[in-house]
C-alpha cells in the first residue's frame, strides 16, 4: 500500500514544482509584473535582476542606471561587496556603464544615454560571492507599447 501511494504523490510533487519554477519566470510572465522600484525584471540564474533607466531622456545625456537584487521569492540580496556593469545599445551607441553597490540591494552608475524605445541592456553582475550573473533587458519596449515611449522631453 505505501508503494502505491508513494510514486503518485512523488509525481505529484514533482509535477507541482517544474510546474512553479518552469512558468513562473520566463521574460514574458516577469514583463507582466511591475518591477517594486518601476523597472523591468529578469531572471538571472539564482536571482531577479530589476533594471531602471532614465525613460524622459531625448538627447543622450548623464543619465542614472540602477540595478536592484533580489531572490525568486522577492526577498533583496545585499549589495554589499557586488560589482557589475550595465552595457547599453541605444540610438546606435554602445556605452558600458560601471555598478557599485549603492545601498541595501541596489547597484547604481552614470551613462551618456537617451530613452530609445529600442534600447537593449545587457546586465552582468559579479556578486560577493564571486559568482557572475548576467541578464539582458529591453527596459522601454513596454513604455513605447503603451504609448508612454512618446512622452521624451
Amino acid at each position: 500500500m505505501q508503494r502505491t501511494l508513494i510514486f503518485p504523490l512523488t509525481l505529484v510533487a514533482a509535477l507541482v514544482s517544474v510546474g512553479n519554477g518552469a512558468f513562473a519566470h520566463d521574460d514574458a510572465t516577469l514583463d507582466k509584473l511591475a518591477g517594486p522600484n518601476g523597472g523591468q525584471l529578469r531572471m538571472a540564474g539564482a536571482y531577479h535582476f530589476e533594471l531602471v533607466v532614465a525613460r524622459d531622456s531625448r538627447q543622450a545625456r548623464d543619465n542614472p542606471v540602477s540595478v536592484y537584487l533580489s531572490d525568486h521569492d522577492g526577498k533583496k540580496v545585499a549589495a554589499a561587496g557586488a560589482s557589475g556593469t550595465a552595457t547599453i545599445l541605444a540610438e546606435k551607441a554602445k556605452i558600458t556603464v560601471p555598478l557599485v553597490p549603492a545601498g541595501d540591494n541596489r547597484l547604481t552608475g552614470i551613462g551618456k544615454y537617451a530613452s530609445d524605445p529600442q534600447m537593449k541592456v545587457v546586465v552582468s553582475i559579479t556578486l560577493a560571492d564571486r559568482k557572475t550573473e548576467q541578464a539582458r533587458f529591453t527596459p522601454l519596449t513596454m513604455a513605447a507599447a503603451d504609448g508612454h515611449g512618446d512622452h521624451r522631453q
